[in-house]
């Protein structure tokens, strides 16, 4: 399918995306993390709440928030992604942040609802000195912007592992026509699973004209490797300006699952596999005004458009899963463990 013009989630009309990145020497206790924060709208996100969804495919994994989102099916806050042991200064953060741009939360109206995804980064990063900050969430969120995105070992994506090879952020988008018109679908994955022998990258490589320089050989991780780290997670966020609502876009975040295991994911025993589809075609409003009722137009479940969309949101999360290793550096994080980047691809139009 046709890609975006930035090829990524920021292709959708109004979403940004913000990373302040970690990195020390590479003593016992030194960082290799960081924040990523990705903006569903221009707007007020807790004046204007969006359409969302979240899909756990395998639950292992310590994100907040998302109890909410099932039950009420909206998204609040922008979505804050770090390392497992940060949610809980990330949330902190974002909480200072929406509480400066809404002096009505918790006084004169409800509380918030703050969505933080994680993966576990202690191969490369020292989650145990907890180097990340409220400040540093306060931060990604004030650097998120649209257009052309930052992706590999950025952000949340600093020590992030994938497929024994670096990994970290990745994204891509697609474009459905629809009538005169078309709608965007793009998703970010923050990638840290798999083992090398998974990966089916070679056939996605060889469909797109690019080709491995790599004996397959190389592609083995080390032993230290295999033993110490963890079994890894991934953090799927879908966005789309498509008109549906939370139960449309629960069917979007399990297709997302689809992209996934076309990439050779196992959804090991230890990975937290964590989808979160939003749209931002409409808004609902926190206040009701007096009204108690309220109206939106939505693509019906048998519209043309919706396969299409369903196959742009699988086709999107694979290649944000290859795009995560295709962009990330060779990285040296604690105790100088080194995680080298994917072999280097010729005809790489990334």
């Amino acid at each position: 399918m046709q890609k975006g013009k930035w090829n990524a989630i920021t292709d959708v009309p109004g979403v940004a995306v913000g990373h302040v990145t970690l990195q020390e020497e590479s003593g016992p206790d030194s960082a290799c993390t960081g924040v990523t924060a990705i903006l569903p709208h221009e707007g007020n996100y807790f004046e204007q709440k969006v359409p969302a969804a979240s899909f756990v495919l395998n639950g292992f994994g310590k994100s907040a928030g998302l109890i909410q989102v099932e039950e009420l099916g909206v998204i609040e806050s922008p979505i804050m992604l770090t390392n497992t042991f940060s949610v809980g200064a990330v949330l902190e953060g974002t909480l200072h942040h929406m509480l400066e741009e809404n002096t009505a939360i918790g006084d004169s109206t409800s509380s918030l609802n703050i969505v933080v995804g994680e993966c576990n980064d202690s191969y490369l990063n020292a989650m145990r000195s907890l180097k990340v900050r409220p400040n540093h969430a306060v931060e990604a969120i004030r650097e998120a912007r649209g257009g052309e995105l930052k992706q590999g070992d950025v952000g949340a994506g600093k020590g992030m592992i994938c497929f024994g090879r670096k990994g970290g952020i990745g994204s891509s988008s697609r474009i459905v026509p629809h009538g005169d018109d078309s709608f965007t679908v793009g998703v970010l994955t923050l990638t840290n699973f798999g083992k090398a022998e998974e990966c089916l990258i070679d056939g996605w490589l060889a469909r797109n004209e690019m080709q491995m320089r790599t004996a397959e050989d190389d592609l083995k991780p080390s032993s230290e490797m295999k033993s110490e780290k963890p079994d890894g997670s991934v953090m799927i966020i879908v966005a789309t300006d498509a008109p549906v609502d939370s139960r449309q876009l629960k069917r979007f975040a399990r297709r997302a699952s689809i992209g996934l295991g076309r990439t050779g994911s196992h959804i090991h025993n230890g990975s937290g596999d964590i989808i979160i589809a939003f749209s931002n075609a409409f808004t609902i409003p926190h206040s009701s005004e007096g009204d108690s009722t309220v109206s939106y137009t939505l693509l019906r479940d048998d519209a043309k458009v919706m396969n299409a969309l369903f196959q742009a949101v699988i086709e999107a999360t694979e290649e944000a899963v290859y795009q995560s290793l295709l962009h990330a550096k060779t990285t040296t994080g604690r105790h100088g463990r080194t995680v080298e980047r994917w072999p280097f691809v010729e005809n790489n139009d990334l």
